[in-house]
């Protein structure tokens, strides 16, 4: 009887005669004012809250249950449950629980002062007994949370028993004015035991009397609440009734006495008529059904000892976090982080990009990190990783957050920022043991066929650099803004290089191959590993089997201009005019160079004036080139080939002087070359100094086409193809032996005779007394064809 009343919805209280009648405290009315007006940007919380404290007075009642058995005896038949029912009709949404309840005066007190919350004082008391439990730490029975109901109605009606007060009683108030009643509850005792709040639902706030709409704030905010969270749902459908049987009559008995045979026996009898025979229309009626839907079937892991959770387990629970019921976390981390910050966190490494992720400004994926406080959804929006970790899903359960006044608003605390320091220092850890797992993973694999023989399959990424191709822009990221962990941030990065066959290896791995003399980390960026492979700047790395390692991503060359060393090794550019190497003579090639520079200096000296507004400084190459006659560097403070073609590349270069991108090249030649030298024979001698000198020709030609052969070289565009172009269509003239460039006449080819004449297949082009029909013959022509 008692759980039928409970299932009915609190129907429209008027207060007895006789109710008592209280004010609210000045500041309880103040703040009911806050909450309604300024506090709450968002209405949905209310249920968050309205759960939590139901969740909070079940909690309460499992302990005092245990602790004082004699008052609490035989209530435990009564299940220990949250019940949402709502009434479209009547515009009330009703949550109920089986929790410890209030008697008449904690109701006077609890939901009249805010500084006197219910478990507020429950805790004092423990305290105060010497029984801290932390598990114990209530959010609060009824604090500021409950006057979030004056958000969505216009009206509160409270109903609670509580096992020590032999009455149910109600606390009702209207329009968060400054009163409220408490009289004994004209139902009787409905609920047994708990709290039962309806609200009676404002006309802008309809849309919480909607199954939907309240199953997704449920699911949303308390899907890992402990107790189980049910939702009476209401359905309705047409099903197909009997007819009622008709009464016997005289006229029916003959009928029925005709119908027998004159043995007795029954007869069946046909009638002529068909409309005897026609099925008679079925007769339905609607029937209203309601069911109890529970809503938090998810369970929260994170609570949970590690070792007793498996894989699958936590697979699951992934799947429940990124609402993706096909994909797998890479990796995660479980831990409890103790100390002066106590809080337990689950944290996931994603398969893949999240759908909404994007690179061009990687903000963190909406709702993937969740904060709460002992279960209950306090928000996701909070930021607790840096923006390059914007891509970790996961949970954070603390309970030492100062929630003030509500849990919706949280404020910028030195808690947090213990709890932020914490993940990324996990966070980080939880990449780097991915790393270390993965690193004898992606072997191939030898297999053999049918007849015996060995077959190589293809390679596959270890689970690490599946990852981290994905994701490496996060971690570059991460290097350039988050110093204080940019050193263990590099251990995680990986890298194609000169001599990794394809493969991507850590820095640690380049140390391991560096040469005894080498005290520098050599760099190439470009557009492409293919594309770096094909640069004139490796010939000399190669000869000396010296390693350089790849930069693909746009992010590398931003990278290296915060990160200028690892382990005390210098990052260098091999573009760069800086390159030296350390197993050289360096007395012989300081002789080498003053030598060079004496002979070239004509040289240098003219082609500094033909190249001016194009490169900055011509000189001899310090080092060797190998087989190209020249090459344009970059200055130790410009920028590369690859960070220029970058900064081209991008919208805001848009309009901007490119002046910018000329002034900080060095041309370097190479003294060994033929072309060079050829170069020097017919360049102005120095000693003429600024007298008028004519070049010949063929020789500004050649020194012009040198400049773009270096430019290219270089990686650097040339400023003007044009003229490039022409250069090389006298080269190919010349080599040709063509007295002239100019185009040959059109041809005027003659018709050829034997061509046969086109048939005109249409209705006026085909004269039909050109063929003998008469002469015919169908039976030879073959129809099967």
């Amino acid at each position: 009887m008692l759980a039928q009343a409970a299932d009915d919805v609190a129907s429209t209280m008027v207060p007895p005669e006789g109710a008592e009648k209280y004010a609210f405290e000045a500041e309880v009315h103040r703040m009911m004012d806050i909450v309604v007006n300024s506090l709450y940007q968002n209405k949905d919380v209310f249920l968050r809250e309205l759960i939590s404290n139901a969740s909070d007075a079940l909690d309460k009642f499992r302990y005092l249950a245990l602790t004082e058995p004699d008052t609490y005896k035989g209530e435990e038949e009564i299940p220990l449950q949250v019940k949402i029912q709502y009434d479209a009709d009547e515009h009330t949404l009703t949550i109920r629980d089986t929790g410890v309840g209030m008697t008449h005066d904690e109701m006077v007190e609890n939901l009249g002062t805010v500084a006197r919350s219910g478990t507020t004082k429950f805790i004092q008391s423990l305290k105060e007994s010497g029984n801290d439990d932390s598990a114990m730490s209530q959010i609060g029975q009824f604090g500021v949370g409950f006057y979030s109901t004056f958000l969505v109605a216009d009206r509160v009606t409270v109903a609670s028993k509580n096992p020590r007060d032999d009455a149910q009683h109600v606390w009702e108030s209207e329009n968060a004015s400054s009163s409220f009643v408490v009289y004994p509850d004209p139902r009787g005792n409905t609920l047994g035991r708990g709290t039962e709040i309806t609200l009676h639902l404002k006309e802008d706030s309809l849309e919480y009397a909607d199954p939907n709409r309240l199953r997704e704030l449920a699911q949303h905010y308390s899907e890992f609440v402990m107790h189980p969270i049910s939702l009476r749902t209401t359905s309705t459908m047409e099903v197909e009734i009997e007819d009622e049987e008709e009464e016997a009559t005289p006229e029916t008995t003959e009928e029925a006495k005709e119908t027998k045979g004159d043995d007795g026996d029954d007869e069946i009898e046909v009638g002529d008529d068909e409309s005897e025979t026609e099925e008679k229309p079925k007769k339905t009626k609607e029937v209203t059904t309601h069911s109890w839907d529970v809503l938090n079937t998810n369970q929260a892991i994170w609570t949970r000892e590690k070792e007793d959770i498996s894989d699958d387990e936590y697979q699951a629970f992934w799947q429940v976090l990124a609402h993706e019921a096909t994909s797998n976390a890479t990796s995660w981390s479980h831990f409890n982080a103790e100390g002066n910050i106590n809080f337990k966190s689950i944290l996931y490494l994603p398969d893949d990009l999240p759908p909404t992720y994007s690179y061009t400004n990687m903000e963190p994926v909406q709702g993937a990190l969740r904060l709460y406080v002992r279960k209950v959804l306090i928000g996701d929006e909070f930021n607790l990783l840096p923006k390059y970790l914007g891509f970790i899903r996961g949970v954070v359960d603390s309970d030492d957050l100062p929630l003030n006044v509500n849990r919706e608003t949280l404020q910028e605390s030195k808690i947090l920022s213990v709890i932020k320091k914490k993940l990324v220092r996990k966070a980080i850890e939880m990449i780097r043991q991915l790393a270390k797992d993965s690193e004898d993973e992606g072997q191939s694999e030898a297999e053999i066929d049918e007849e015996g023989n060995v077959i190589e399959t293809e390679e596959k990424d270890s689970r690490y650099i599946a990852f981290y191709r994905k994701f490496s822009p996060n971690i570059k990221l991460g290097v350039v803004e988050d110093e204080p962990n940019r050193g263990k941030l590099m251990k995680l990065l990986r890298f194609q290089t000169s001599k990794s066959d394809g493969k991507m290896i850590s820095l640690a791995a380049y140390f391991d191959n560096m040469k005894e003399w080498q005290e520098e980390i050599y760099v190439l960026g470009g557009a492409s590993a293919e594309e770096i492979e094909k640069s004139p700047f490796l010939e000399t790395f190669r000869d000396k089997d010296v390693e350089v390692i790849y930069l693909t991503d746009s992010i590398d060359e931003y990278m290296l201009r915060q990160v200028r060393d690892h382990e005390k090794k210098k990052f260098v550019q091999i573009s760069s005019e800086s390159v030296k190497f350390k197993d050289e003579d360096e007395d012989l090639i300081k002789r080498r160079e003053k030598a060079y520079k004496n002979t070239f200096k004509p040289l240098t000296k003219w082609l500094r004036k033909l190249y001016t507004g194009s490169i900055l400084r011509v000189q001899v190459a310090r080092r060797s080139l190998g087989s190209v006659p020249a090459i344009v560097t970059s200055s130790d403070f410009g920028n590369s080939a690859n960070m220029e073609r970058i900064l081209r590349a991008q919208a805001f270069q848009h309009g901007m002087d490119q002046s910018s991108f000329l002034a900080l090249k060095v041309f370097e030649l190479n003294p060994r070359h033929p072309l060079v030298k050829k170069l020097l024979d017919g360049c102005p001698p120095e000693e003429e100094g600024d007298e008028p000198f004519e070049v010949a020709p063929d020789i500004l030609d050649a020194a012009w086409m040198l400049h773009d052969m270096a430019m290219l070289n270089g990686g650097f565009p040339i400023s003007d193809p044009e003229a490039h172009n022409q250069r090389l269509l006298k080269v190919l003239r010349a080599q040709f032996s063509l007295d002239s460039l100019d185009l040959e006449p059109e041809i005027d080819p003659p018709v050829e005779e034997d061509e046969a004449p086109e048939i005109d297949f249409t209705s006026d082009g085909i004269n039909m007394e050109d063929f003998d029909l008469d002469s015919l013959n169908l039976d030879d022509l073959d129809m099967g064809a």
